[in-house]
């Protein structure tokens, strides 16, 4: 089996909860749910186009710490707290996913950890 790398975003949590802002065993690449957080502070406040576009970023940064691009995700997964604003949503993702086009999903759930978060997203990557 492949070495196990542990990418942290360094919050108290992660050793709480028990997980890990990114994963690389070998070529694969699994990014936790990414919110709009820069810390204690929110970003895109009631915006969800904002708030994706933030998540990319950081989802970005956090691919590049692992030894990836955005050009390595196959897949992503977002979750969003108003089906209704999934143009909003679709119009970020496409902006940073263009020519990449993964597959994708997107659904609607009831709540996410701060009633402020509108969206977060998870990411799989494959490195060739």
């Amino acid at each position: 089996m492949s070495e196990r790398q542990l990418i942290s975003s360094g919050t108290p949590w992660e050793p709480v909860v028990g997980y890990s802002r990114a994963v690389r065993i070998g070529n694969l690449i699994e990014v936790s749910g990414t919110t709009a957080m820069d810390g204690d502070r929110l970003i895109g406040q009631n915006n969800i186009y904002e708030q994706t576009r933030f998540i990319l970023q950081k989802v970005s940064q956090v691919l590049e710490e692992a030894g990836a691009s955005l050009q390595n995700v196959v897949r992503t997964r977002m979750y969003v707290t108003d089906i209704s604003q999934w143009q909003e949503v679709g119009r970020a993702h496409g902006e940073v996913f263009n020519d990449i086009r993964p597959a994708t999903s997107m659904v609607e759930v009831s709540a996410l950890i701060h009633p402020d978060l509108l969206v977060e997203i998870e990411i799989t990557a494959v490195v060739n």
